[in-house]
């Protein structure tokens, strides 16, 4: 989620991201990602190694889960979509450069619109502090990128997002590429041929996308987060 690194893949397009092309490309192992954030070039990436972040059970280290459980901030889904992908985009102090353009954006609010798109939002009040968005296919979770402008938030929302998915019957959450912030959370990296075996089965599945979308407290997400997925319905 969210790594600048990356390995071009397929031909890339320029300007606006036809929807059916951007899902195809997701379910044949590719994902977009932007020269710039200014610029209108979108390149697809097919990386060799593929990062994701298994679910059976989630990890949070024990910190977190305490925090996550006894957070006072409001977590939610789907209610500031555009904001969210927004925030991700923005350069801050250690990520002067991101990938999210335009086009980017445009194509993913139009996924949010169409019902397949989602995000995560962690409020303080009524000031949104973190969150995190991607791109659901069957029971497979595509996480996108996150932000966080508070300690700990962009960690919460994940742990939601991953009680959520558990709650739901979810079974995949592709994280693209691995690095020190998602080693903690137990992120491993899997030969594309292997991670092409993983999506081919979870794009087969029906997840209750009622359950996903449902509210959720903090020791509700940390508690599915970390159960084995045949005790997480």
């Amino acid at each position: 989620m969210g790594q600048t690194a990356r390995r071009r893949g397929l031909t890339g397009v320029r300007g606006t991201i036809p929807l059916d092309l951007l899902l195809r490309a997701y379910r044949q192992g590719a994902f977009p990602m932007g020269e710039t954030a200014e610029g209108d070039r979108v390149d697809w990436i097919r990386p060799h190694v593929r990062a994701v972040l298994p679910l059976d059970p989630f990890r949070t280290p024990a910190r977190l889960a305490r925090t996550v459980r006894n957070a006072t901030w409001t977590v939610s889904t789907d209610t500031a979509f555009a904001e969210v992908i927004a925030r991700c985009a923005e350069a801050t102090p250690g990520r002067e450069e991101t990938w999210i353009n335009g086009a980017i954006r445009e194509a993913y609010v139009g996924l949010h619109a169409a019902g397949v798109a989602h995000s995560v939002e962690v409020r303080d009040g009524t000031r949104l502090v973190g969150g995190l968005y991607g791109l659901r296919m069957g029971g497979a979770f595509f996480g996108e990128s996150m932000f966080s402008r508070a300690t700990d938030a962009s960690k919460i929302a994940l742990v939601h997002l991953a009680g959520r998915l558990k709650r739901a019957g979810f079974v995949l959450l592709d994280a693209q590429f691995e690095n020190p912030h998602l080693d903690q959370f137990g992120a491993r990296s899997v030969p594309h041929a292997d991670y092409m075996r993983m999506l081919d089965a979870a794009v087969e599945m029906e997840p209750d996308l009622a359950a996903f979308l449902a509210p959720m407290t903090g020791g509700e997400a940390e508690a599915y987060a970390r159960q084995p997925t045949i005790q997480a319905s």
